[in-house]
């Protein structure tokens, strides 16, 4: 295969057109063309649909985009250093983080590794869906408990588990007696399933409010208002100071935060650094350490 007709069928498919490509690179619109002709008919396969006034991608296009659009760059960038004689990081680094963890460490974890590798241009974007890395264009992504993807790997950076908590003067439920809650979201449930010292025991409870975010239920619960469901990282420090207790441990899979970034590619500089800040930031990967960075 032609990689260097590979490397313009990439250009025209990240910036939808032939016109955009040219105008990106620099060059010809009719030798990108003429270049794409030759790699489809080299590959026997038609890669883009081609309209009067619009050009998409087949699917056979999308697939050898997904698959060779980051290698490509990945080889740019590998050139770029071995021509420098430097492997230092640098270049744009795009990350997708959950909301949590972006509100209570991303903002700190940013500003220590834009300090360390000030030629890396750091972009942090913030939202809970599964992004799709290839398409959307990041280079790493942060999930909790993420579902099994073939095209990505990844490792775990931090472990964390739900606890049931509450201000002290909310007085633990006997029976089934529902106790206010707040609750993340319009559908809180009605019962938490708890492990504790005494045994296995469910706690009703009946929502009094319904918030977005588990720093505004932490903030209300904290208030007295009633219990809730959080991480422990979020709450350690107020289990020790007396301002929450604990009713129990949520019975289910603890709650892993994962790193992701596509397999079939070699692991730039640039997400390596990144790789090791964290691991520099949570060497154990507990709740403690989260809690105690983001006190610190």
């Amino acid at each position: 295969m032609d990689l260097l007709a590979l490397a313009d069928f990439n250009l025209v498919a990240r910036h939808g057109g032939f016109g955009r490509a040219a105008r990106a690179a620099g060059r010809p619109k009719a030798t990108l063309s003429r270049r794409v002709a030759e790699l489809e008919a080299a590959l026997d396969l038609r890669l883009f649909e081609r309209g009067p006034r619009t050009l998409k991608l087949t699917e056979e296009g999308r697939a050898l985009h997904e698959r060779t659009g980051m290698l490509l760059a990945e080889l740019d960038e590998t050139a770029a250093v071995i021509a420098s004689g430097s492997a230092k990081p640098r270049g744009r680094l795009r990350i997708s983080a959950p909301l949590l963890f972006s509100q209570v460490a991303m903002g700190k974890l940013a500003a220590e590794f834009a300090a360390r590798h000030p030629e890396v241009r750091l972009e942090v974007t913030t939202e809970d869906r599964a992004v799709d890395m290839v398409e959307e264009g990041y280079d790493l992504v942060i999930r909790v408990n993420p579902e099994t993807n073939e095209s990505l790997v990844g490792r775990i950076f931090m472990r964390d588990r739900l606890i049931v908590v509450a201000s002290p003067a909310l007085g633990r439920p006997v029976g089934e007696r529902p106790v206010p809650a707040v609750v993340r979201g319009p559908d809180g449930g009605d019962a938490w399933h708890v492990g504790a010292p005494g045994g296995r025991s469910r706690i009703v409870f009946e929502p009094v409010l319904h918030l977005s975010s588990l720093i505004m239920v932490r903030d209300a619960i904290r208030a007295g208002i009633g219990a809730g469901c959080l991480p422990i990282s979020l709450v350690c420090h107020d289990l020790t100071a007396g301002r929450l207790v604990q009713w129990g441990d949520i019975d289910g899979p603890a709650i892993a935060l994962w790193t992701l970034y596509p397999s079939r590619r070699l692991l730039s500089a640039r997400v390596s650094a990144f790789l090791d800040h964290l691991k520099q930031a949570f060497p154990n990967g507990t709740p403690d350490e989260l809690a105690s960075y983001v006190a610190g």
